[in-house]
């Protein structure tokens, strides 16, 4: 029997198994945004609820807006697995984690509009709740890049952002110039590095353009720079980096 009321006004609560206690923190600091890459919303429930999964979420979204609340928020889901971001590993235990229901990759359908209202607004209540900074609110492929790529290239961040969901500046045009790609190695790819890193990201600075950097940079592209994905590291990639790190509350 559910012993717990809904943290978000207007939740049906179904209940999962699969939580813990929050280790090392008072509080969650931190939202992560998935899609569940199933066919069905049911069948992402029943998932996300099956102790055998050993997976969970705080929330999910459906298609029509309606939320479904899974896990309290004073416990600690099951959401990120192995992750990392601004120096912090285990990501479970201070975020809070919203699955949104769409079939994913790779053909990723795009979110309907009211879903899309419905998480922001979600995120909106959990980050007054919890003083959650807006670039807090972050992309299961920011903090597991390579292994993850949800919620797509098809999420709308400019959209949150306009009600104060998450940290966006519109990105720089793709044209023509300079680029770095895998293979590269020099103080540029060190400053690339370091930059992605200032942002967040978990990259090892070594001056060479290597796998993990490309996996870092597409991760970064899914998120800020979406009109192309392909961890080339142009001229539009290097200066939507730079105006993130600079507009950031730390670094401004």
């Amino acid at each position: 029997m559910t012993e717990w009321t809904a943290d978000y006004a207007g939740a049906e609560i179904v209940e999962s198994p699969n939580h813990g206690e929050r280790v090392g923190v008072s509080a969650p600091d931190t939202i992560i945004l998935h899609y569940t890459g199933m066919p069905s919303e049911e069948g992402a429930i029943s998932w996300l609820c099956n102790p055998e999964s050993e997976v969970s979420s705080h929330y999910l979204v459906r298609e029509n807006g309606d939320v479904v609340q899974m896990v309290a928020e004073s416990r600690r889901a099951w959401h990120a697995g192995k992750s990392f971001w601004a120096g912090a590993e285990d990501i479970n235990s201070r975020s809070i984690g919203i699955e949104i229901a769409n079939a994913g990759h790779p053909m990723l359908p795009d979110y309907p509009l009211v879903q899309i209202e419905s998480v922001a607004q979600l995120c909106l209540d959990c980050a007054k709740r919890w003083s959650i900074a807006p670039e807090r609110v972050l992309a299961h492929s920011d903090i597991a890049p390579v292994r993850k790529v949800d919620p797509g290239e098809h999420f709308p961040w400019a959209r949150l952002h306009q009600v104060g969901v998450g940290h966006w500046v519109e990105p720089a045009p793709i044209s023509g110039g300079r680029f770095f790609q895998q293979g590269d190695q020099g103080q540029p790819i060190e400053a690339l590095q370091s930059m992605l890193s200032f942002y967040g990201y978990n990259i090892e600075i070594t001056g060479e353009f290597n796998a993990q950097t490309v996996g870092v940079v597409k991760s970064f592209q899914l998120h800020f720079r979406p009109e192309k994905v392909d961890g080339v590291a142009d001229a539009s990639t290097i200066d939507t980096l730079h105006r993130l790190l600079v507009s950031l509350p730390r670094f401004s």
